[in-house]
């Protein structure tokens, strides 16, 4: 009995020893695990700080008074399906958009009033055009768009030109000594100068300067 009694001693420190040498690998084995995961930061509260806009110096210029008006008679103007004004409308905006792709603009309303002008001139071309092929229908279409431009021309407040006025300005310039073509037409159309404000078209000017200078 002492001997079964021994072995059963010696049984159960074997087991106890297994466990405690189970326990101890399995610690040894997780221990790299735990070393190499780093800690998780504690969260922090999120700033509240309003978003930063930020905007450039160079703001776009405001629109010239008659393209603004020219933009809101453009809805009136589709409501009351007034097929000659929406023309005339979309003629200058289509304008518009055009010259500020090209980095121009349309800066003043002169230059809105050269547009018009330009868009007038194409129109009573085509009338007399359609005039001589006895096309009523299409004389009357071109008429009522002439009217249009007119009414936009003569409300703008722009001075605009005869060939005569334009003649006695180019001769001021020319006889306060300028004898060349390229330095009047600078001086003509220099910021301050002569023209400026006016309604002028630059290739009839160049004819009155040429006119002008002999």
């Amino acid at each position: 009995m002492a001997s079964l009694r021994s072995s059963q001693q010696a049984l159960r420190c074997l087991t106890q020893r297994g466990a405690r040498t189970t326990t101890t690998t399995s610690a040894a084995i997780c221990a790299p695990i735990t070393t190499i995961l780093p800690r998780r930061a504690p969260r922090t509260a999120l700033s509240h700080h309003p978003s930063q806009r930020f905007y450039s110096d160079d703001a776009a210029p405001p629109a010239p008074p008659l393209l603004q008006k020219l933009k809101a008679d453009l809805k009136a103007a589709m409501r009351a399906k007034d097929a000659p004004r929406l023309s005339v409308i979309r003629t200058a905006l289509g304008a518009a958009t055009s010259a500020s792709k090209t980095g121009s603009g349309l800066a003043t309303d002169a230059q809105v009033v050269a547009v018009l002008r330009r868009a007038r001139a194409a129109s009573a071309e085509a009338a007399a055009e359609f005039a001589a092929a006895d096309r009523r229908d299409l004389v009357e279409g071109e008429e009522a768009r002439i009217a249009v431009f007119d009414e936009y021309v003569a409300g703008s407040g722009v001075e605009t030109l005869s060939e005569a006025q334009l003649r006695d300005v180019v001769a001021a310039v020319v006889q306060a000594g300028e004898t060349k073509m390229g330095e009047v037409m600078k001086k003509l159309l220099a910021p301050g100068g002569p023209l400026e404000g006016k309604s002028v078209e630059r290739a009839e000017l160049a004819k009155v300067v040429k006119d002008v200078l002999g």
